[in-house]
This record gives C-alpha cells, structure tokens and sequence, in this order.
C-alpha cells in the first residue's frame, strides 16, 4: 500500500517542493496486520489536522519511527463494508482510576492514531474495533472526516468553557475545529464572537452566525476557547472574560505563555482550563449531535497524493475550514 510517514521531523516548506523536500515521504509498505481485536479499515477519506502539522514539524515528538499520521479517517471494514470512523485516542488501559471515572482521556496508557500508531495518511489502516465509531454510509466521506477530530474536540472544548445557556462566547482562531464549535453553540443560543486575522475566516464565521469576527470581542465574554495554537493570546482572551468566565486552551500543542498578571487576567475568578483529547462518550455524543442536525461543514479537498501540500497550505494559513485528503 502506499502511506505518507513523517521521515524527517521538521519545518513543512512554505510550498512543497521536490518531493523528499519536507518532513514527510510517500512510501510503499505491506497493509497493516490487524491484531486481536482489530480491524482492517480500508481509506476513502482522512482529515488533516493541525496536530499532523505538529507531528510532522517536530513540535510533538514523534514516538515512533517513519510513522502515518491521520486520525480523522473515514473507511470501510474490510470482509464486512461497514463504514466507520477511526479517531485521535486509539486505546486505554480501562482499569486506571481515570478510565474507571469516566475520564479515559487521561488515561497515562492512552494511545492515540497517527502518532502511537499509524493512522490514515495511508491507504489501509488497523484500529482497535472498541475505538471505532459506526458512521452512515450514504454521506460523502469528505464530509464526515472533520467530524471525528475537529467536530469531537470542538464539542469537548465547549463542555470545558462553561459556556451558559443564551451566553457570549469568544473563538480564537477560525479553522476546522473551530468552525463546528461556533455551529453547535449558536444552535444552543450562544452569541459567538470569532478573533482571527484571516478576512476569509472572518467572513466564513459571520456566513455561520457569528455577531461578530475581528480583532476583539465587542462585548465582556462568558467563555471562550482558544483553537489557535498561540499562547501569546492567552493574557488578552483571559482580559476579555467577565467575572466569572471560563478560557479553555483546545490544542495539543501551545507556544509560550506570557507572564499573567493576576489583577488583570485570573481576579474575580476567572479559570483557566486546558483540553486534553476526548472521551469515547464525546465522540458518540456528538457524531449523534451532529448526524441529527448535520452542520455546515466546510472542507478544502486534497488528492491523497498531494499529502505534503495540505500540511504546506495548513502551515500558511491557506485552508478554507478542513482540508481533507481523498483517495483516488
């Protein structure tokens, strides 16, 4: 089978160049093996998110050599067809006090697709069949693949923000997971304020019902997350809260944060809180959410062999929502 691996961790070119120019090498290997309680996923679509992008450029530490990134895949099973979706947290231990809690993804055993294991930069994928989800196989797989990353944290980082019934929400930064989150918390009756610098992003998020898109709320905010990977925007998002308001950090990955000053960004109880991947129950909860009321999801479509220039146009800020690879 044909795989994209990340060969040489490190800056993803601003255009893709001569191929083997950036970290990231097309490669053929045998089709996974699939072990107890496996299954064999054949690929028809994957998402490319921006923790592939952190994967490839050595800011997540690669644990494995030569390894596939991909975690938002969307494919069959192969002897059966059924279409399901293979997502970030591949296994727990189960029996930690955090699995046993509820709380899997603080699981210290959790694995996780694309990064402890190949994922779905390949043509044929193995996960474990009690982390796959189900997914209806009439909808376009390009479609479906942000909603098994973007989508599920989006949906978790809303649950971490506090965000009141009819309360003013502040989105930093306006890509994939971002664009989902403002949808599912506008239909709860949010008022989503969006700050990102990209006139395109502004404009996508003011089409989806935003009240406003710029480069600062306009009003005192409930919650707010942060999707961009910017911790230099933690002091000003906390700033924009009110009394009593909520910043949850959505990303693996964060640059530096710079010094807090408590007066002005954590007094009158504002909370500070980070996202850490997702449960398997966030996973269900909201592919059931958003299969009952399908959001307007909005993807930029890359032939699986142009695997190098999503991540190159992710890295310059050139995707319009998700980009999304497609098999051929």
């Amino acid at each position: 089978m044909r795989a994209w691996v990340v060969d040489r961790p490190g800056p993803v070119p601003a255009a893709p160049g001569a191929r083997g120019s950036g970290p990231l090498a097309l490669v053929r290997r045998e089709a996974p093996e699939p072990g107890p309680g496996e299954v064999l996923v054949r690929v028809e679509a994957c998402g490319v998110c921006r923790t592939d992008l952190h994967l490839a450029e050595g800011d997540l530490p690669p644990r494995r050599p030569r390894t596939a990134p991909g975690h938002q895949v969307v494919g069959r099973v192969e002897g059966t067809g059924e279409r399901v979706g293979v997502a970030w947290l591949r296994s727990t231990c189960g029996t930690c006090r955090h699995c046993r809690g509820g709380m899997e993804n603080l699981c210290p055993s959790s694995a996780y697709t694309g990064w402890d294991a190949d994922g779905g930069f390949a043509e044929y994928v193995a996960a474990p069949a009690d982390y796959v989800y189900p997914l209806p196989g009439d909808l376009p797989a390009r479609w479906l693949a942000p909603l098994l990353c973007a989508g599920i944290i989006g949906y978790r980082a809303l649950a971490r923000c506090d965000l009141p019934p009819g309360g003013r929400l502040g989105i930093y930064g306006f890509g994939a997971s971002a664009h989902l989150a403002a949808q599912a918390a506008i239909a709860r009756g949010a008022v989503v304020h969006v700050v990102t610098r990209s006139a395109a992003a502004r404009e996508l998020a003011l089409e989806l019902g935003a009240a406003s898109a710029g480069d600062r709320p306009p009003e005192p905010l409930d919650s707010a997350v942060l999707f961009a990977p910017a911790g230099e925007l933690v002091p000003a998002a906390l700033e924009a809260l009110d009394r009593g308001g909520t910043l949850a950090v959505a990303g693996i990955h964060l640059s530096d944060v710079p010094a807090l000053n408590y007066q002005r960004h954590l007094f009158q109880e504002r909370t500070l809180r980070s996202v850490t991947a997702n449960t398997r129950a966030d996973g269900r909860a909201y592919l059931e959410l958003a299969l009952a009321h399908p959001p307007r999801v909005t993807t930029t479509p890359y032939p699986f062999e142009e695997a190098d220039r999503a991540l190159a146009d992710l890295a310059a800020g050139r995707v319009g929502g998700a980009a999304v690879l497609v098999m051929s």
